[in-house]
């Protein structure tokens, strides 16, 4: 067997694969040069600059695993991988350290005005005065995302002694209390904070979170560290506030271009920026090479999936039987988890008919991932996903019955928050073509895919001609259109699958039409 190794790894990665009796190839390919050469290859290893396409995807003809080295993979087509049967993996975890450290370095070279203060030293001059910092030792820390990379960070922090305030929607207060960090909502996580630091995949939920609006109500002279991904912040209103005064510094290592075309941010006096350096330690490098090497072997000559992002680990006879089932639980978790509102607390899946016989571990994993991923992205995998949902204190119920009604099977997933309670119920035609026949108390049939818009509406007349106007404005066309109600004139529930991407102009118009009591956009 051959492994293709497109982007440089450390010698070390490489002879463990050799050792393995692969055959390796160390080759820098353009996209063009990759479609040509993919052929006759059983793996391929890439880092963040190869792009695999989904022309690459097409063109192999015995690729069987991608890997990534790092935990990044918006440079792969996983639906063209999973279409095709190929394993896509990465190594979550490799870089936590080090980008950990890396935003601590940044909030206190913000804090105390360190590169700007060395510039001018270079350049022959002594400016005591003009560089006056501040402490970070009692300050109010805001972490965005407590994830693997977020939780390290504010252990540091508390060991410099501030006060960590932490927002994420995966993590209930007990649970944050236990590691002595106060869980607070976004209004007063940007009260309060004098820094916030940013830990959050980009998401559609995500993209420009940190915008004027929302830098208004933050304290003045508030600090922004994002080692996260460009984005996340609006830059041209970042700018603005730093040179108001209404944020005194921000330190980036991340932007919305790499490398940013526009230098007007970064040459800023009140910016200190780094060339997306977080995990560009020899330490990390050397990790997520040994790491995906060491999975790629694992795959390729014993058969054993781990850190794979769309399959679950399970014996190669089990897979094709209940994979209908895996891909329809992870479109369940996905889609209640982008229109449920809170930090989930406790999952509880009920198994209904002939699903009933199978080994439901596996599906129940992927369930949990669907749920996850819309908040954590890259970082959660059919691997590690239980354990993140554990680490975050949610409990886990699984529910088995014979009896599935009219139907032959049916999943069905509630997810708990305080009071806040959410159902969808799910189920196979043809048994292999994933429906969602209920949402909460509405019995809906709705095909998990694609672009969505899910309303709660009034049920009168004129909500959908309203709606389709609207889009039709924005030349947005409609796929499908799905209903459900309550009663005659009570509640409904409308989900309407577009052609293209929402944009946040358009999703606030159609909050303010008559009738409409709440809509989210869902993406499957």
């Amino acid at each position: 067997m051959k492994v293709l190794v497109s982007d440089p790894i450390s010698q070390n990665g490489l002879d463990i694969i050799l050792k393995a009796g692969l055959e390796v190839d160390v080759k820098r390919l353009s996209p063009e040069e990759l479609i040509k050469e993919i052929k006759g290859y059983d793996g391929l290893i890439v880092r963040s600059a190869t792009k695999v396409t989904a022309d690459v995807i097409n063109a192999s003809d015995k690729l069987r695993v991608i890997g990534r080295a790092g935990s990044g993979l918006d440079n792969v087509d996983k639906a063209a991988a999973s279409k095709k049967g190929i394993v896509v993996m990465n190594t979550p975890g490799g870089n936590t350290i080090t980008t950990a450290e890396h935003t601590i370095a940044l909030m206190l070279s913000l804090a105390r005005l360190i590169p700007q203060a060395t510039n001018s030293m270079k350049v022959g001059k002594w400016e005591k005065k003009k560089f006056m910092g501040v402490e970070v030792y009692n300050k109010i820390l805001g972490v965005l995302g407590m994830g693997d990379i977020g939780s390290q960070v504010a252990k540091r922090a508390q060991a410099l002694q501030m006060h960590v305030l932490g927002y994420d929607p995966f993590l209930y207060k007990e649970k944050a209390e236990e590691v002595g960090i106060e869980l607070v909502d976004l209004p007063e996580l940007y009260r309060r904070s004098d820094f916030i630091t940013i830990h959050t995949p980009l998401t559609p939920e995500t993209k420009n979170m940190i915008n004027q609006k929302t830098i208004k109500t933050m304290k003045d002279g508030v600090r922004i560290v994002n080692c996260a991904r460009g984005g996340i912040i609006n830059e041209k209103d970042l700018y603005e506030a730093l040179m108001s005064g209404k944020v005194a510094g921000a330190a980036l290592d991340v932007f919305e271009k790499e490398p940013p075309e526009d230098s007007s941010l970064i040459g800023l006096e009140n910016v200190i920026c780094t060339p997306h350096l977080g995990a560009a330690t020899a330490e990390a490098q050397e990790n997520v090479a040994i790491a995906i090497a060491e999975q790629i072997v694992d795959y390729l000559v014993y058969g054993t999936v781990r850190n794979a992002v769309n399959v679950p680990s399970v014996p190669a006879d089990l897979l094709p039987k209940i994979r209908p089932y895996i891909n329809l639980s992870e479109r369940m978790g996905s889609f209640l988890s982008q229109v449920f509102e809170g930090g989930i607390e406790e999952i509880t899946v009920e198994y209904k008919g002939e699903i009933s016989d199978l080994t439901i571990a596996p599906i129940t994993v992927a369930i949990i991932k669907g749920l996850l991923t819309p908040i954590l992205q890259e970082t959660v995998n059919f691997v590690n996903a239980p354990f993140i949902a554990k680490e975050r204190g949610i409990e886990v119920r699984e529910l088995k019955s014979p009896d599935a009604g009219d139907y032959t099977t049916l999943i069905g997933l509630k997810v708990r928050s305080g009071k806040n309670k959410g159902y969808v119920l799910g189920t196979l035609y043809n048994r292999k073509e994933p429906r969602i026949v209920k949402l909460n108390e509405f019995p809906i049939e709705v095909i998990p895919e694609g672009d969505m818009l899910v309303l709660l509406n009034n049920d009168k007349p004129g909500v959908i001609g309203n709606i389709g106007t609207i889009l039709g404005k924005y030349d947005i066309n409609i796929a499908r259109m799905q209903f459900g109600r309550e009663t005659q004139g009570g509640r409904a529930i409308s989900v309407v699958c577009v052609d293209s991407p929402i944009s946040d102009n358009l999703l606030n118009e159609i909050k303010k039409l008559p009738n409409v009591l709440s809509v989210k956009q869902v993406r499957i």
